[in-house]
């Protein structure tokens, strides 16, 4: 009988992430690429949690299977008083927990509050859904969710 865990090759590439995070200091867990946060999700490793507002999810686009805990409303995207709260509801602290936005930027904004209120393994999942502005001002093409051709729906 063997003492050895088997770890997923998914979880190995993870705590390398964990790792990077800790060296530079990052307040969180890490920023993976959206490759691996799909791989993480199918395995049914991690949940994988989108930020963005409604509007966002409802008329760009979503990831199946997804949960939904908005950092910002509205066009003006004011900050989401009850983001903690409302994440705590629908992920345990001590899970994989992968926050998704547009870009990343908000995403990042967000596991740092999720980190500070004791969510121990919340990663920003880099690029976010539709990537960087392209130079003809275009989201969806400079990296993304969307971009890596991983499984989206539109209402």
């Amino acid at each position: 009988m063997s003492d050895v865990i088997e770890v997923s090759p998914q979880i190995d590439e993870l705590n390398t992430v964990r790792d990077l995070a800790r060296a530079t200091g990052l307040p969180y867990a890490g920023g993976v690429p959206p490759k691996l946060a799909w791989a993480l999700v199918q395995a049914g490793e991690a949940l994988l949690v989108d930020v963005r507002t409604t509007e966002e999810r409802k008329f760009v686009g979503h990831v199946p299977g997804s949960l939904h805990v908005a950092w910002a409303s509205g066009t003006a995207l004011t900050r989401n008083p009850r983001f903690v709260r409302e994440l705590e509801a629908k992920a345990p602290k001590d899970a994989i927990v992968l926050l998704l936005c547009r870009s990343g930027k908000r995403s990042d904004l967000a596991a740092e509050a999720a980190a500070k209120a004791g969510f121990t393994k919340v990663f920003n999942v880099l690029e976010g859904f539709e990537g960087e502005i392209d130079d003809q001002r275009h989201r969806g093409r400079l990296g993304g969710w969307r971009a890596h051709d991983l499984p989206w729906v539109q209402d």
